[in-house]
């Protein structure tokens, strides 16, 4: 145990996106940008959640907690990916590279299961619309987000029991902007081939096979809205259309990177940027531009708070 402890190495080495300086600079400008709108887009939408009474219903409230999670998704890794690009030697501790992996399981984890209650909510409102109310009680919803980042959690602790107690004595290379399970279990000093596969894999299964749940879920709501022709089914439809693209987006390169593991595609690394990066950014934007009710709320709130503005200016003129 010893000799174990001595040779532990104390930190991982990052290599980043690229080793262009220019292009360092560009993508700092990019991703700062990405960053940003990602924290106030889903900032705005989960504040007009909670303020604005006419969204206080059962859809609304878990796409608040999607927003939530997605703010925390785009934290974990892209704070330091962007300060990195500045950095001589893009190090991170060995305790640092543990919690980027706890951290990426659990919120992805967690947003796998608040994704699969977004359909269930959106297959009792269209398939079973007389149940809707009784089903989907607050005490429901509450216990729907509970259980995600419950399930997030024991699927992150999982991940990294065997993990903690792997030997890394050299190298320390990550090829990567972050510390992934695939990326991090092959630096270990002993065999973990068959292992990896295990682990790794079923974070890939349990990712595929959520997918193709969600799918026959819309699949089943689609459907239905098709049989039905009126206002509400096209707002249905809309709603429905936008949640099966964030499903899309978000599982697409979980399933790729997972189901496939130990790859060194430069494809990965990509697809690593877009569900950390891409994903949370355009979630606030696919459900405000594609739902009137969210938009009308924003442009309310905004409206309001313009006016409050130039009420104080007029009361309290700048001398």
């Amino acid at each position: 145990m010893e000799t174990f402890n001595h040779s532990r190495i104390s930190e991982f080495v990052l290599l980043g996106l690229t080793d262009s300086p220019e292009l360092e600079i560009f993508l700092f400008v990019v991703f700062s940008l990405f960053y940003l709108i990602t924290m106030l887009g889903n900032c705005l939408i989960l504040l007009t959640v909670l303020f604005t009474s006419q969204l206080h219903s059962p859809m609304y409230f878990l796409l608040s907690n999607l927003s939530l999670i997605d703010m925390c998704l785009s934290s974990f890794a892209t704070p330091k990916m962007i300060l990195d690009f500045f950095a001589e030697s893009k190090t991170i501790s060995f305790g640092g590279c543990i919690s980027q992996i706890f951290f990426l399981h659990l919120f992805t984890g967690t947003e796998i299961v608040l994704l699969i209650s977004m359909s269930f909510d959106r297959y009792i409102a269209i398939c079973k619309p007389l149940l809707y109310s009784t089903i989907m009680s607050q005490k429901v919803c509450v216990g729907l987000v509970v259980a995600s980042w419950t399930v997030g959690f024991l699927h992150t602790l999982s991940q990294l029991i065997f993990t903690l107690y792997l030997p890394f004595c050299g190298p320390n290379v990550i090829d990567s902007f972050f510390c992934d399970l695939p990326l991090v279990i092959q630096l270990a000093c002993v065999d973990t081939y068959v292992l990896g596969i295990f682990m790794i894999s079923s974070s890939g299964a349990i990712a595929l096979v959520s997918f193709l749940l969600l799918l026959t879920s819309y699949i089943i709501v689609l459907v239905t809205i098709r049989d039905h022709s009126s206002s509400g089914s096209s707002k249905a439809f809309s709603t429905c259309t936008a949640h099966f693209i964030v499903v899309l987006m978000f599982f697409g390169p979980c399933i790729f990177i997972y189901v496939w593991p130990f790859t060194s595609f430069l494809v990965d690394k990509i697809l690593s940027v877009f569900y950390t990066i891409f994903t949370p950014f355009l979630n606030p934007l696919i459900y405000t531009l594609r739902n009137q009710e969210v938009k009308t709320a924003i442009k309310k709130k905004l409206s309001k708070q313009s006016s409050n503005i130039r009420k104080t200016t007029k009361r309290y003129p700048v001398q």
